[in-house]
């Protein structure tokens, strides 16, 4: 059986990218993430009319972006689970700011989504690829033959997580874990390659 691993993008291998421009920009609602708040549209349209608010763009955040680098041993770890198994990134995040991320990281595959940008650079609305696109990635890898084994830390993680062979949380927060005590859950890349490279 062919195993594919799926793993979340941010808090699993990189800072959360709007709490980073939460503290550049100095405006604290933008802290809230999917670990906050389940409803990704509702979370999304949130931040826009914020990011409208205020007057900021697609050029400010990527400034931001630009100065992010990934958690220190992440770019280690996926080279290590990457000579061992296929991997895929499947995150919430956007094309316009994952790029550069994923330069940092060696370029690994990432499916994730796509902000729609006015020509002035103001973030108009964004398209999600498909509906729970955690989920329906893992279904989809699935149905043409892959076993998959995936880790994340927040809410939307959970569906691919507990529909995968293996599923692991990584740096969740309390709460998740609490609701969640039946799943594995590991705050080092090294324990959880061990665990990947078991459930392989």
């Amino acid at each position: 059986m062919m195993n594919i691993v799926c793993l979340d993008l941010e808090g699993v291998l990189v800072p959360e990218i709007w709490i980073a421009f939460a503290e550049e920009s100095g405006i604290p609602e933008l802290k809230k993430t999917t670990r906050d708040e389940p409803d990704y549209d509702k979370l999304m349209n949130w931040r826009l009319g914020i990011l409208k608010e205020h007057g900021l763009g697609i050029r400010q955040i990527q400034e931001t972006i630009a100065k992010i680098d990934p958690i220190p041993g992440a770019k280690e770890f996926l080279d290590a689970l990457r000579e061992q198994t296929q991997v895929i990134i499947i995150s919430d995040t956007f094309e316009q700011f994952a790029t550069p991320l994923m330069k940092k990281l060696g370029w690994p595959t990432i499916f994730c989504n796509t902000l729609e940008v006015g020509e002035d650079g103001t973030i108009t609305g964004f398209r999600m690829r498909v509906e729970q696109s955690k989920l329906s990635t893992v279904k989809a890898l699935q149905s043409v033959g892959f076993e998959t084994i995936a880790s994340g830390d927040s809410y939307n993680d959970l569906g691919m997580i507990r529909a995968s062979k293996a599923g692991f949380l990584f740096k969740s927060p309390e709460n998740i874990r609490q609701d969640n005590p039946d799943l594995p859950a590991f705050d080092t890349y090294d324990e959880l390659l061990a665990a990947i490279t078991k459930a392989l």
